[in-house]
């Protein structure tokens, strides 16, 4: 039975990002996932702390100040964190995926290893390690389980920082949680709890022991009991176990497990130095071991270099036995007084002994240097670099560059390199691919179609979309049935940011338009085309006559098309004359003919000359406000269909220069 379909994470997006298509492994502290990041568009290893750790606040914080850190940890060997966060009950990190298996799966499926293959896997460990101490990290928890061996045959190391995390949380004094690796914990981790680079030396030790014989050094039904071991035993040397491997091997084995962490390797880094050395020695697979019974010549490097030979025999160079190694214990190095004699007796050889270890110590330095420098280069920071340039650039380094399909960034432009694979600070050896993965700008999606759907129903789908509702806005709508919506702004199908707001526009039903103010004809005419069915009173008044001066029903009220709307308008008494509708009309008499007193004559301000007034009905409001504007008018715009084109407008024929007129669209 496939224990992730009852995985209640499997199927999920994982903070809005991450969808979780299946377990791949559960331990102890978390459980990692495959995901798909679906911003970028990448498979990643996700791994999720369990419950009990993600309830603990002091671990939550160290946990995120551990992730920062080590986020900025690149080396080839070590497993790139790409983010970290936190989705209600799910604290999580994100990870680089490597297909491959643990080296925990490896000595399942193999049992003990070779001891050249046992160091090919510890090289690169270590490498990883190195880099870590360098920059002043601790992984705390070195075992096969937290090393991959990807299917292409590379060795990462993962989890840095996720002990530390634990450390001085609630869990940590909780009994056995730290069961899975108490095989592996250095003295000063079982006594006190101390960690510094020598504890993962301790580890890396444990761990080449287990690789070459097959299993740990400390068997007990008891983690107690292994504990115990750790503080008061020695780690016997492997070749006490597997008879025929090297004494080189015994003596790096016993060196980075010393009780004492003074008497380790100082770091990560003096381990590989050691490694690379002990790895050099060895014959090639399959080639013959050197004769156990057999003396091997070989100069005693401490002793050499105090100027005298590693035995008091004048006649050359001492014969060691096959356990004698260049790392002796100090027990076998020669007396002071054997040291004295040999200087007086063999003063004439110092010389050739001091350029032999000379050299001698050279090679080891030039293998250091070759593994950790030498044959390797460091990827240059390209990021935000325009992509031609910065391929120009690589390829001028030496890279082999490759350019690989563009991914959507909200953060850098298009057209310039989003990331580097390598990482940028990564160590790679000279000559070695670098794919450079430029931005397609940000995401562009566009907006959905919503129109007719209730204000929830389009709410889903923006969000489905990946974009967000902005503004609300209520507008009445003679097509649009009440509580749908109108439109959205930008409109249907515009592509726009991953993200942005979206305005949308819900129908109000239909609503009675403002006709006031508007001429009778005109006004009469728009009702009708709306449906509705205009009833005309007049009534005097002081308002231009032939003008709307009421509406019954009222502007904005709801109504239903075909309703008898009423309308009231302007008309003068019987017994007055006007001359012009833009001037007060006065009572009849002497002087208010309107062929008396020339045009004008009885508006207020004395007499205003007449222009013609544009006819810019059924134009597009702007044109029409423009032209009005170029003839010397003032413009009122009354919003009442919001059709944008011009449908009434209020004086026609002529107006005074410079007055009001009003347009209604």
């Amino acid at each position: 039975m496939d224990t992730t379909l009852a995985d209640p994470l499997v199927g999920r997006l994982l903070d809005g990002r991450y969808r979780v298509e299946s377990r791949l492994a559960r331990g102890g502290m978390a459980s990692v996932y495959l995901a798909m990041d679906v911003r970028l568009d990448r498979t990643v290893a996700v791994k999720v702390m369990h419950r009990s750790l993600a309830e603990d606040p002091s671990f939550v914080q160290r946990f995120i100040g551990e992730a920062k850190s080590v986020a900025r940890l690149s080396h080839p060997n070590v497993v790139q964190v790409f983010d970290q966060g936190i989705d209600g009950e799910h604290v999580y990190l994100s990870m680089e995926y490597v297909p491959g298996r643990t080296l925990r799966d490896v000595l399942r499926e193999r049992g003990r290893l070779p001891a050249r293959e046992a160091l090919e896997i510890m090289i690169p460990v270590l490498a990883a390690l190195a880099a870590a101490h360098r920059a002043g990290f601790v992984h705390r928890d070195i075992k096969p389980e937290n090393v991959l061996i990807a299917d292409d045959g590379r060795v990462k190391v993962v989890d840095f920082g996720l002990a530390k995390a634990i450390e001085g949380s609630n869990h940590q004094t909780r009994t056995g949680f730290m069961i899975g690796t108490i095989a592996y914990m250095s003295p000063e981790q079982v006594t006190d709890g101390r960690a510094d680079a020598r504890s993962d030396v301790y580890a890396a030790g444990i761990t080449l022991f287990e690789l070459l014989t097959g299993r740990q050094p400390y068997a007990s039904e008891s983690p107690m009991s292994v504990a115990y071991k750790h503080v008061h035993e020695s780690v016997p040397p492997p070749s006490s176990v597997v008879p025929g491997i090297p004494a080189e091997i015994d003596r790096l084995v016993l060196d980075a497990t010393a009780k004492n962490a003074d008497d380790r390797p100082a770091d990560a880094g003096a381990m590989l130095v050691a490694a690379v050395e002990v790895h050099r020695s060895l014959p090639p697979d399959g080639a013959p071991a050197p004769d156990a019974d057999a003396p091997t010549r070989l100069v005693d490097l401490e002793t050499a270099s105090a100027g005298g030979s590693s035995a008091a025999d004048a006649d050359g160079p001492a014969e060691l036995g096959p356990n004698r190694t260049m790392i002796q214990p100090r027990s076998e190095l020669p007396t002071r007084a054997s040291r004295s004699r040999s200087r007086r007796r063999l003063r004439p050889q110092w010389i050739v002994i001091g350029v032999l270890s000379a050299l001698m110590l050279a090679g080891i330095g030039f293998t250091a240097w070759y593994f950790s420098q030498g044959r390797y280069t460091t990827v240059p920071n390209l990021i935000n670099k325009n992509i031609v340039a910065a391929q120009n650039e690589a390829t001028k380094l030496g890279f082999q560059v490759t350019i690989a399909k563009a991914e959507n960034s909200n953060e850098i432009e298009e057209n310039k390199v989003l990331r580097t694979e390598p990482a940028y600070g990564s160590s790679v050896p000279k000559g070695s691919p670098l794919v450079l993965v430029p931005s397609a700008g940000p995401v562009k999606i566009p907006v959905p179609n919503v129109a007719n759907l209730s204000e929830a129903e389009a709410r889903s789908k923006i969000a489905e979309a990946g974009l967000t509702v902005g503004k609300v806005i209520k507008q009445g709508s003679a097509d649009v049935p009440r509580g749908l919506v109108i439109r959205t702004s930008p409109q249907i199908g515009s592509k726009v940011r991953e993200g942005r707001a979206i305005t949308i526009v819900i129908s109000s039903g239909l609503l009675m338009p403002d006709v006031t103010g508007m001429p009778r004809e005109q006004a009469e005419q728009f009702l009708r085309e709306k449906g509705f069915n205009p009833q005309v009173v007049e009534q005097v008044d002081d308002a231009q006559p032939g003008t709307v001066i009421a509406q019954n029903p009222a502007a904005g009220a709801p109504v239903d098309k075909g309703a008898v709307v009423q309308i009231t308008v302007a008309k003068r008494p019987d017994n007055v004359l006007c001359l012009s509708p833009f001037g007060p009309c006065q009572e009849g008499g002497p002087g208010h003919n309107p062929n008396e007193g020339g045009p004008g004559a009885n508006w207020p301000g004395g007499e205003q000359t007449l222009v013609n007034v544009p006819d810019v009905r059924f134009k597009d409001v702007r044109d029409a406000r423009e032209e009005l504007h170029r003839a010397g008018f003032k413009v009122r715009v009354r919003d009442v269909a919001r059709s944008g084109r011009v449908f009434a407008q209020h004086p026609m024929g002529q107006a005074p220069s410079g007055s009001h007129i009003t347009l209604w669209h």
